[in-house]
């Protein structure tokens, strides 16, 4: 008897998450196409039930999760939290985004994506890959394939910014899902790491990207600056002009270039907010950025869109 309670109070958690609409997915289904072995044992850092920090992350993963199905606009963002690919602010910068957005009918998807670790392109093919999957579930999830986004804080900005400007040339080119185009439809950028010149750039997440090397063709590789193209989707940028980690030329130079491809983009820099600000309630003008975010993708004209 007491076997059949616990079986069904199981099941009945396992119909409320679904009802919920949260997924947990490998995303390397067949097995990552490159090894990269953490320092230490992968953590999942939570408190008060929440996780709100990824660290030696060695596997990568999505946390999908849904809006409700008469909310629902079609779109969906994959989100890559920061951490100068050290660690991932998982809370700020990726769950609590992901219910803002669920509640704006937008379907959220977190990345939990591999470090580095001595191999640069290790984060940068999960990023990839990880619009590759959400654009072959469209039809599942209830999205349309033209409305996939991007979003990336700080060094998640960098990957964000990756994945929209260098889609052209996917790193990994025997994906079973390598048919199905990685270019996200629109990118959100929050104080984003773009460059890595050394004027400019954010030393720490260079540093564990690509090393100590001051060989300036690899590191103009990684600046993301320097690759936007006429294709690269509209982005949207957030940052505040005290941001003393990352200087705010690095949103203004990827601003820029953008402007120079004629792409569609909206930059927002605010006086005050430092860095990390992110879904953070601290009673200042950051605090209605995503609310901007909204009425932007509302108004953004996506080709094939529904």
């Amino acid at each position: 008897m007491k076997q059949s309670i616990t079986l069904l109070i199981l099941i009945l958690i396992s119909v409320q998450s679904m009802a919920q609409g949260e997924l947990r997915l490998k995303l390397w289904t067949d097995g990552e196409p490159k090894e990269n072995e953490a320092p230490e044992e992968e953590k999942e850092l939570s408190k008060d039930g929440e996780i709100y920090r990824f660290e030696n992350v060695s596997e990568a993963e999505l946390f999908v999760s849904f809006p409700d199905r008469e909310n629902n606009t079609g779109a969906a963002v994959v989100i890559c939290p920061g951490g100068g690919y050290l660690h991932e602010a998982a809370k700020h910068e990726g769950f609590q985004l992901a219910d803002f957005l669920n509640e704006n009918g937008v379907t959220a998807i977190v990345l939990k994506y591999r470090l580095p670790y001595g191999d640069p392109d290790i984060p940068l093919m999960d990023g990839q890959e990880a619009i590759r999957y959400v654009r072959s579930k469209a039809s599942e999830w209830n999205i349309n394939p033209n409305k996939i986004g991007i979003a990336g804080a700080s060094a998640g900005g960098h990957l964000a910014a990756f994945v929209s400007s260098q889609f052209d040339e996917p790193i990994v080119t025997d994906s079973k899902l390598k048919d199905i185009s990685c270019r996200p439809d629109f990118s959100l950028l929050l104080y984003p790491v773009i460059s890595f010149d050394e004027k400019i750039g954010h030393m720490g997440s260079r540093k564990r990207l690509i090393g100590e090397t001051n060989d300036w063709k690899i590191a103009r590789k990684y600046s993301n600056e320097y690759h936007v193209s006429d294709n690269t989707p509209p982005t949207f940028i957030v940052l505040a002009d005290n941001d003393r980690s990352v200087p705010p030329q690095n949103s203004i130079c990827y601003y820029l270039a953008l402007k120079e491809h004629n792409i569609p983009a909206e930059m927002h820099i605010y006086s005050q907010g430092g860095h990390g600000f992110g879904m953070r309630d601290n009673n200042i003008p950051t605090d209605n950025w995503e609310n901007l975010f909204i009425d932007w993708l509302g108004q953004l004209k996506i080709e094939g869109e529904d």
